[in-house]
């Protein structure tokens, strides 16, 4: 018998979301980790962390340790995780916590290693993986244990994760390495073309959050925000009044590669299951869901229905946390398809 509550983590780009057994959603944090380089030490890790980016000094430097939803520093990784860990166990826990921690549907052997091994050092006892389009789904609610052809499509910070799911497991995929950071590149792109400004990430982010949309309307049209930056011409800081419009032409490149995605697995889904998509239609989940007007435009260029889920930034670490009632199984199952049993 083990005194202890088992722990679900979406391990995203943008933000880690913790799922604990018996009390839900219990920790959502930016994947952003401070470190003093003179002495190694981490300084701050989460939303602290956060409001360092590109705000450090010399000696500091503030690391986003995920990229595109596979680890790209595996020792900030693990001291990010270790962090979090504690922090929900408390910091004296005397039993280790079993972990069931998601990764992209294409990532390599090698990235699903490094996410196992990286949990397992940050303090679980146990560390079980599973696909996030997977773990979505069931946050979203769907039964995946039936018959019946379900389609996702996860669209995070580092990657967009597009999969139609039936009898627990699934049909075909496609991960696309788009999602928000894309979308904040794309903005800081048109932004420094069209205006000669240059703009940080926390910029273009908020920049996306307030006008950024996918489908332009008379309701959205108007919509005017003030950009600050530093002109490239003459070096200094510049405000400029930037709209929704220029904000949809400058995200057309990352939402039609999202679109393209979508629809290419749609053309390889077998009949059957195509048939049930145009029934239950297509479930959006993750923070890129949320930008406004994508399900419309979605909507529009598949004839399908499409469906925001509800809480879709929390809906990979809630499916996370189903998966914990079903822990034994994935404990009794073996090899590389035990990410996919449920």
């Amino acid at each position: 018998m083990w005194f202890t509550e088992d722990i679900g983590i979406d391990l995203g780009t943008a933000s880690v979301l913790v799922f604990k057994k018996g009390r839900g959603v219990v920790l959502n944090e930016p994947s952003v980790v401070a470190i003093d380089n003179n002495s190694n030490k981490v300084i701050a890790v989460g939303e602290e962390a956060r409001q360092m980016l590109g705000r450090t000094p010399g000696h500091i430097v503030a690391i986003r340790p995920l990229k595109e939803g596979v680890i790209a520093d595996y020792d900030t990784t693990e001291k990010m995780l270790s962090y979090f860990i504690r922090r929900i166990m408390g910091r004296k826990f005397f039993f280790k916590p079993r972990v069931v921690a998601c990764i992209p549907t294409g990532a390599t052997d090698v990235e699903e290693r490094a996410v196992r091994q990286a949990t397992l050092s940050s303090g679980a006892r146990q560390a079980f993986i599973i696909e996030e389009p997977v773990a979505a789904a069931l946050g979203a609610g769907i039964d995946i244990s039936e018959a019946t052809g379900n389609m996702v499509v996860d669209i995070g910070g580092g990657t967009s994760d597009i999969a139609v799911l039936s009898l627990g497991g699934i049909v075909c995929n496609s991960s696309l390495r788009v999602g928000g950071d894309k979308f904040d590149e794309a903005i800081i792109r048109y932004i420094r073309k069209e205006y000669n400004l240059m703009i940080g990430d926390r910029t273009a982010e908020e920049v996306k959050f307030r006008v950024g949309t996918a489908f332009v309307n008379e309701g959205n049209r108007k919509r005017l925000i003030e950009v600050r930056g530093r002109d490239l011409v003459s070096g200094l800081p510049k405000t400029i009044k930037f709209g929704a419009e220029d904000c949809w032409v400058a995200l057309q490149e990352p939402i039609a590669t999202v679109i393209e995605g979508v629809k290419k697995v749609l053309e390889v889904t077998p009949p059957e299951l195509a048939a049930d998509i145009v029934n239950n239609g297509i479930v959006m989940t993750g923070g890129g869901s949320l930008l406004d007007g994508l399900d419309t435009l979605l909507s529009k260029e598949t004839n399908l229905p499409v469906h925001i889920a509800d809480d879709a930034i929390s809906c990979v670490a809630i499916g996370t946390g189903r998966v914990l009632n079903e822990i034994s199984v994935l404990a009794n199952s073996k090899g590389k398809g035990s990410r996919r049993v449920l």
